[in-house]
């Protein structure tokens, strides 16, 4: 696998994330929901900003959308090309490099991090809660590249 955060490592993770199935509803939905699959979450754009990465500052842009997930890094001199018309981020968390790989190595968790002010996060919170399960699914269909990840 690439190095942590690079354009290349956003592209592994993101042919990852391609056919994501979205996890079905919960005991909380109700009776006669089982099996039923749960509507997209999206459209949500949540978008980690990573300070003093190899590759100076970076964007992580996840989107999700009707047509599945989508990972991508943004390095500094790159940016938004004109005419680019993507959505305004949902959710944004500022972290610096040395947390982001903590917590990709599982070292950290992200409520350890906030609790600590370790990471900044502005934005609608609840777009967050409301895709945890998908979050954890991509986390799942990620987990056996995290192991070949350079830093």
């Amino acid at each position: 696998m690439a190095r942590f955060l690079s354009p290349a490592w956003a592209a592994e993770l993101d042919t990852a994330l391609r056919g994501l199935e979205l996890p079905g509803p919960g005991p909380e939905a109700g009776p006669g929901t089982a099996g039923t699959p749960r509507a997209p979450v999206g459209p949500v754009t949540v978008v980690q900003e990573v300070r003093g990465t190899p590759d100076g500052d970076v964007r992580l842009i996840l989107e999700i959308e009707e047509d599945g997930v989508h990972l991508r890094v943004e390095t500094p001199d790159e940016g938004q090309a004109p005419g680019d018309e993507s959505p305004l981020p949902t959710v944004t968390i500022a972290v610096s490099y040395a947390d982001a790989a903590s917590l990709s190595r599982g070292e950290l968790t992200p409520a350890e991090a906030l609790n600590a002010g370790r990471i900044r996060v502005r934005g609608d919170l609840s777009a967050l809660v409301a895709g945890q399960d998908l979050l954890v699914a991509a986390r799942s269909a990620t987990a056996g590249l995290a192991a070949s990840t350079t830093y």
